[in-house]
């Protein structure tokens, strides 16, 4: 049930980004977005299991091509000088959706109802409510899009619609500065976006059912293959602190049960995990009447310390969003994974259960790298290989992900010291690969010159090195 809406994702995110790159990213974007509302709407109406999991299928399909879209539409929205930090507010509102998700579930799952639906021999409960409300936040998104979004000007640029991209930026500029008017009289697209553009489109010309291949093998060639191959590797690695954050609830409940009982304050992080699992051992050995009565909700603390967690995140994303702006994407996310691996690095050492836990919170902390991660993957790509760059590369970060979780499940259960120092070990090396990118620190611009004019009346700023934009 699980690993088939995977392998969909999978395989979605790669075609919805190659749709995006010919067809248009709000156009295939609100595609994709109304097509996995319905199919999840529908799966809610599902009669049997099988139904449900190729109706999930088909919306894990659908709704995979979202975020590599949406961050593309984005950045090429957003000017230069606001891109990074607009990138880092929608990552930021993806890692609070398990916490809306939760939100919507705590007070529909309880509920009791149980209604007959004969057409389709299936009782409508509380858990097919759950399935529909999550069609929600889709429908309000895609609604929102047709309204007020409109496509990439650099898209429609690039395509060589000059008229058409300069209405979308007035239809931009007239949202955010209602009374002026916009003071552009022409577009262009820089020398190396031209230049790209054209390679690309003489290295994909040929017949249309070789586009595909040709737009997925220029990202394999000069001079776009290593930055194919780096975000990648960094999709990986950041694939490694994921592993582990789905590990955070378990542990947040095992730790609270073991204070509260008096018994934790002397364990390390390791030996609360083996507790936690020898726990889950023991109570699948019992027989059926006497587990019976144990409880199966999370601690009310436990819980907490999730919220606190997530708002660990959330402060981690907004430091890192002011860190960007001032010394770059590379240089901010570097010092931050070197910090998360050092913290899971010294949790790994034996602290006391109330340190080691911080310290491995530190380390999920993490996480948050997926927004300039994205930042940084739409950055280097031309505009005609966009979106399927950002979803090919996310791809094979999605793709080692199952080994990740796999290989965690193993290693803390068995080996947890080693588990912690590799993990940690490895996301820390995204250091070296951050470094062979190019610095995108912005330095700031000489001082302004003033020329004086040659009748001595009036001074004119001479600007010295124009900031070029994309």
């Amino acid at each position: 049930m699980l690993a088939a809406p995977f392998v969909a994702g999978v395989v979605g995110s790669v075609v919805w980004g190659w749709l995006g790159d010919r067809r248009g990213r709000r156009r295939v974007l609100l595609g994709a977005l109304g097509g996995a509302a319905l199919t999840n709407a529908a799966a809610s109406l599902a009669p049997s299991w099988q139904l449900l999991l190729l109706l999930q299928c088909a919306t894990t399909f659908l709704g995979s091509g979202v975020y590599p879209l949406v961050m593309t539409l984005l950045s090429e929205s957003a000017p230069r000088a606001s891109r990074d930090r607009a990138l880092l507010a929608v990552a930021t509102v993806m890692l609070c959706s398990q916490g809306v998700m939760a939100g919507l579930a705590i007070p529909i799952i309880p509920l009791t109802f149980s209604y007959y639906v004969p057409a389709l021999s299936i009782y409508w409960n509380s858990w097919r409510m759950l399935m529909l409300a999550y069609s929600l936040p889709a429908i309000v998104a895609g609604l929102g899009i047709w309204l007020f979004i409109q496509e990439s000007p650099k898209f429609v640029l690039s395509k060589g619609d000059e008229d058409g991209a300069m209405k979308i930026l007035k239809f931009i500029y007239k949202i955010n500065k209602v009374d002026e008017k916009l003071q552009v009289q022409g577009l262009f697209l820089d020398s190396q976006e031209m230049a790209t553009a054209m390679a690309g489109a003489e290295a994909g010309a040929g017949e249309a059912a070789a586009a595909g291949r040709g737009r997925v093998a220029a990202l394999f060639r000069a001079p776009l293959r290593k930055y194919t191959a780096i975000c990648t590797l960094l999709f990986i690695g950041m694939q490694f602190v994921g592993a582990f954050l789905i590990w955070l609830p378990k542990i947040s409940n095992q730790l609270t049960k073991l204070l509260q009982t008096g018994e934790g304050s002397d364990m390390t992080l390791c030996a609360i995990i083996e507790s936690s699992l020898y726990a889950e051992t023991r109570a699948l050995a019992e027989p059926a009447g006497a587990a019976s009565g144990v409880s199966c909700s999370i601690n009310v603390s436990a819980l907490l310390i999730l919220l606190a967690a997530c708002s660990l995140q959330l402060i981690a994303n907004g430091v890192l969003s002011l860190a960007v702006g001032r010394y770059g994407r590379r240089d901010s996310v570097t010092v931050l994974v070197l910090a998360c691996g050092a913290s899971g690095a010294l949790a790994a050492a034996g602290a006391p259960a109330a340190v080691g836990a911080a310290l491995y919170a530190g380390l999920v902390v993490g996480i948050v790298v997926v927004g300039p991660y994205t930042a940084i993957a739409v950055s280097l790509f031309p505009t005609h290989l966009r979106s399927l760059a950002v979803g090919l590369t996310m791809t094979g970060g999605r793709l080692c992900g199952f080994f990740t979780i796999q290989l965690a499940n193993y290693l803390l259960g068995r080996h947890c010291r080693l588990g912690l120092l590799l993990f940690s070990a490895v996301f820390a090396t995204s250091a070296l690969l951050l470094r062979l990118l190019p610095s995108d620190r912005r330095r700031r611009p000489r001082v302004a010159i003033e020329s004086a004019d040659p009748s001595g009346v009036a001074l004119k700023p001479l600007r010295v090195n124009k900031p070029t934009t994309d």
